[in-house]
């Protein structure tokens, strides 16, 4: 017996918290899982763009405006779209080590790999 999740209309709203604004960046929190930018543009399409780890020291921008550095410090964990430059961090109690394309599915083709030995 399989059981599958019925899909309803029902507009959940995602629990997340508020992210400290910068003055020269917009910042969100990335969700649990979530890999692809959800900012909306003036026409109101997705922007779709890759979140990436962004190591903001190296920036020449970056490092001209100093936003960042000055609210989070040298090593603060932080993503950036791809395509609108959008800030996103880290989902409150991810776990650091996990890899940063997120944890991974089990197959669904019964295929699973045991993880490496290290």
């Amino acid at each position: 017996m399989r059981v599958r999740a019925l899909v309803t209309g029902e507009v959940t709203p995602a629990v997340s918290p508020e992210a400290p604004q910068l003055p020269n960046h917009k910042v969100r929190v990335k969700k649990e899982g979530q890999r692809a930018c959800n900012e909306k543009d003036a026409k109101g399409k997705f922007c779709g763009g890759h979140l990436k780890r962004w190591f903001y020291t190296t920036d020449v921008k970056e490092r001209e405006c100093g936003d960042i550095e000055k609210a989070w410090g040298q090593n603060a964990e932080v993503y950036r779209c791809e395509n609108c430059k959008a800030l996103y961090l880290p989902t409150p109690g991810d776990d650091p080590k996990v890899n940063v394309a997120g944890k991974g599915m089990i197959s669904v083709f019964g295929l699973t790999l045991p993880p490496k030995e290290k």
